[in-house]
């Protein structure tokens, strides 16, 4: 889906009181979220988010409830325009500045102490994905990598079934990265609920040691992050394998992109080519 295509669907779902074309866009990836007057739609990719979307709705009634603060939905109910999910909610107030490390430990903290929700949250489906994003890449991939992710997703997905977590599972965010926290006026604020899922509280600390370990987080940042929640996940001896997870993921994820983007498909070979090579100290980049 490019912005054309959404911009068609944001038209045709008949959400915003002013003209689709006007709409800011955002930003463009499983989503196109689009920004126009006090509200933000989201247009998802296919039918196949139409479900995740329902349930981020859910996530947000439920996070409101709870008083823990996110994104507030606008609409009640995700529309389904022309095959693409759309969802409609309330625009947040500009930034004051940006997020950090410790403004998201401390969301998660409130997260991680919430009981279970009255509705049913899925397991984390971290590498669900894999396949709709390689097939997405179609050949423009080298079908050897594309074999070799399955592989991985298949051995990363026994060994974390058979993990024994230190913390008592339970409803977490699922892709906790400072990109999902806005900080209003009045604080940090939860945003993008589409991956709430009830498993291992780990998977939402593996993130940020990946973030260091991988993307270059500062060892200063990185102390921050695990100072406020008050335990640093490297400490458990499952982390490699939620770790390995979250990589394979990740780099299918990015293969998504990669037809008709150059640069995407350089990152998707370099990804690869490091988890080939066993090499963890090769610096990838967001995308």
């Amino acid at each position: 889906m490019d912005e054309a295509r959404a911009r068609d669907v944001l038209a045709a779902a008949g959400v915003l009181p002013g003209a689709a074309a006007d709409a800011r866009l955002l930003a463009l990836g499983e989503n196109a979220v689009f920004a126009a007057g006090d509200l933000v739609v989201k247009v998802g990719r296919d039918v196949e988010l139409l479900d995740r979307a329902r349930r981020e709705l859910a996530v947000a009634g439920w996070l409101a409830a709870e008083g823990v603060p996110a994104v507030r939905a606008a609409e009640p109910e995700a529309l389904l325009v022309d095959g693409h999910p759309v969802t409609v909610w309330h625009r947040l107030p500009e930034a004051v500045r940006p997020a950090e490390p410790r403004d998201l430990a401390g969301l998660l903290r409130l997260v991680h102490a919430l009981p279970t929700p009255p509705f049913v949250l899925p397991p984390r489906e971290l590498l669900g994905g894999v396949e709709r994003w390689l097939r997405l890449a179609g050949d423009t991939v080298d079908p050897e990598d594309a074999a070799y992710l399955r592989e991985r997703r298949d051995g990363f997905a026994a060994a974390a079934a058979a993990l024994t977590p230190r913390l008592t599972p339970g409803p977490i965010h699922g892709d906790a990265l400072p990109r999902n926290v806005h900080i209003g006026p009045d604080g940090p604020v939860l945003v993008d609920m589409e991956t709430f899922s009830s498993d291992l509280r780990e998977h939402d600390l593996v993130v940020m040691a990946l973030s260091h370990d991988r993307y270059g987080l500062p060892d200063e940042a990185y102390t921050s992050f695990t100072d406020t929640y008050g335990w640093d996940v490297r400490a458990w001896e499952g982390c490699s394998v939620l770790r390995g997870a979250r990589e394979t993921a990740s780099c299918a994820w990015v293969a998504q992109h990669a037809p008709g983007n150059p640069g995407a498909l350089a990152e998707f070979e370099r990804r690869v080519a490091s988890l080939r090579d066993g090499d963890e100290s090769v610096r990838w980049y967001p995308f």
